[in-house]
């Protein structure tokens, strides 16, 4: 089940809808296929980011559903904008009433309500808001729909060939619409990408904080729904995901002596046995760079100490 990065790269951006349709027609065919979710998983990888050595994989190419682990495409994307400063820090983002519709995990965002890009990211990974994630995407975007074909079009660009987008945020697909598609695999490539950005860290990393804290009575304290956190030497993220028909997923990563391992568990039973098994394919991962460490590459990212300084806004 291949899509073929390199085929729409070379044909140009106007075949891209042609092989995200592609690809929807077969990762959501092999998806409807296969269990979302097993114990221990549905599917789990283990490599080194800096090299991309894959450490241990356990059916990693079975297709799943990845829930809210998607929302680190919608990060890499606006990350990728920040750096070339077509975004800038403290850009507004403003809610629409389609934002504040959407389905919790949420800030309960109100029509019209604005807060900076730098304060809504934390809100996106730090408490997984889906409302949050809805107003990101229409404004990078300009429309939900519009972000989407900018995450398919990453994606395939990265090779992720066994995945397609539908959502900005991983939820149930409403009546007529389509479940997102990923495999362990590819959310391991989107996620090496990912830390290649020293501040993807600094929101993942983040254990909590407080939105919108000024405002009385309707503050809310976000906290990470990555437990690892606080529990492992080194974790400084990803992201977690679940909806009722994919199970527990994970994205976790660690770094320590300057040496960083990263795992994937896709659809799990229980978010009990997706954080034991990840956190046991860390410490597998880490004795396996240990047992051969002449193979080892240079460390990706460390989180930043500091904020960063707003970068100018976007040319528009």
């Amino acid at each position: 089940m291949v899509v073929g990065a390199a085929w729409w790269l070379a044909a140009g951006p106007g075949s891209l809808a042609a092989a995200v349709k592609h690809a929807s027609r077969s990762a959501t065919a092999a998806a409807a296929s296969a269990t979302r979710s097993r114990d221990p998983y549905q599917g789990a990888i283990v490599l080194e980011p800096a090299t991309g050595r894959v450490l241990f994989e356990d059916r990693a190419d079975v297709p799943g559903y990845p829930a809210s682990v998607l929302k680190l495409m919608d990060l890499l994307v606006i990350l990728e904008k920040v750096e070339r400063r077509e975004l800038g820090w403290q850009d507004p983002v403003v809610a629409s009433a389609k934002a504040c519709l959407a389905a919790p995990s949420k800030v309960w965002l109100a029509p019209k309500e604005q807060f900076s890009l730098d304060e809504m990211l934390y809100a996106l990974m730090v408490h997984s808001a889906n409302d949050v994630a809805v107003a990101l995407a229409e404004k990078v975007g300009g429309s939900t729909d519009g972000f989407v074909q900018m995450m398919n079009r990453r994606a395939l660009e990265l090779g992720m060939t066994n995945s397609v987008f539908h959502s900005v945020n991983g939820l149930p697909p409403a009546r007529g619409q389509e479940h997102d598609v990923t495999t362990a695999r590819d959310l391991a490539t989107l996620c090496r990408e990912v830390l290649k950005h020293p501040d993807a860290l600094r929101y993942t990393a983040t254990r909590q904080h407080t939105f919108r804290a000024n405002v009385a009575g309707k503050s809310v304290a976000m906290r990470n729904h990555n437990h690892l956190l606080d529990k492992i030497t080194g974790c400084d993220g990803l992201k977690t995901g679940y909806i009722l028909a994919a199970g527990y997923s994970l994205a976790l990563t660690a770094n320590r002596n300057g040496h960083r391992v990263l795992v994937v568990v896709l659809g799990s039973k229980s978010s009990k046995t997706r954080d034991a098994q990840a956190a046991a394919l860390l410490e597998r991962g880490f004795a396996a760079l240990a047992a051969a460490p002449g193979s080892r590459g240079p460390s990706y990212a460390t989180a930043p100490s500091t904020a960063p300084q707003p970068v100018s806004k976007r040319a528009r």
